[in-house]
């Protein structure tokens, strides 16, 4: 059986309490949703209160179902208070980086704890690159960090193309802090996982280029 974490259960605990708050009651939703121009305005909180809201029991169900998958990979390299930092970093990499690149378009907004676990995901394959991840109707294993790059190419195609109602900045923004956070708690890595650490860096490099380009 997979033994699941205190720190994982406190995480799971904190965005089940606070999203069936939110999907009972309107008001708070709104209030501690990611907001663009209620952030600009001041209202900094929605950074973090925006990653423990969820749109609803799937999109709830899905992001906790990733992190209990991968949250044991970290805890077992780092343990759990650095677990719950990158998680925490992450989030925040992940709403810094939607702040950024939506700073222009004040109506924008989005929930989730996405980024946070995508930043755990990205952790786990830079700290496991030998992982095999089985998916839903794919019947071979695929390598984990094909997975994590490829989903991040796919996250630039949908930043550009606006694909889908999908806050794809923030699980980007979130792979960055899992990345950058993972690599200065153990930056052996850089000797160790050189191949690893280039391969996972090449979709960040891809966006900040074309963001300066005026492609994205």
């Amino acid at each position: 059986m997979y033994d699941i974490h205190f720190a994982t259960i406190a995480i799971i605990a904190a965005n089940l309490l606070v999203s069936f708050k939110g999907f009972n009651d309107a008001s708070f939703f709104d209030r501690y949703k990611f907001g663009i121009a209620q952030i600009q305005a001041g209202q900094k909180e929605r950074m973090l209160t925006s990653g423990f809201l969820h749109v609803d029991i799937a999109h709830l169900f899905f992001n906790m179902f990733t992190l209990y998958f991968f949250a044991n990979v970290v805890i077992s390299w780092f343990g759990p208070g650095k677990f719950i930092g990158i998680y925490f970093i992450s989030l925040v990499a992940g709403s810094l980086l939607a702040l950024f690149f939506h700073k222009n378009e004040p109506y924008y907004s989005a929930v989730g704890a996405s980024g946070a676990v995508t930043g755990i995901l990205y952790a786990a394959i830079l700290l496991q690159p030998d992982m095999d991840l089985l998916l839903m109707f794919i019947p071979i294993p695929i390598p984990a960090y094909v997975l994590g790059i490829g989903y991040l190419l796919y996250s630039i195609y949908g930043m550009k193309s606006r694909l889908g109602n999908i806050g794809h900045t923030a699980h980007f923004g979130g792979a960055i802090g899992g990345y950058l956070t993972t690599l200065v708690f153990m930056p052996e890595l850089f000797l160790t996982e050189t191949l690893m650490v280039i391969l996972l860096a090449i979709p960040i490099v891809i966006l900040f280029i074309m963001e300066k380009t005026g492609k994205i």
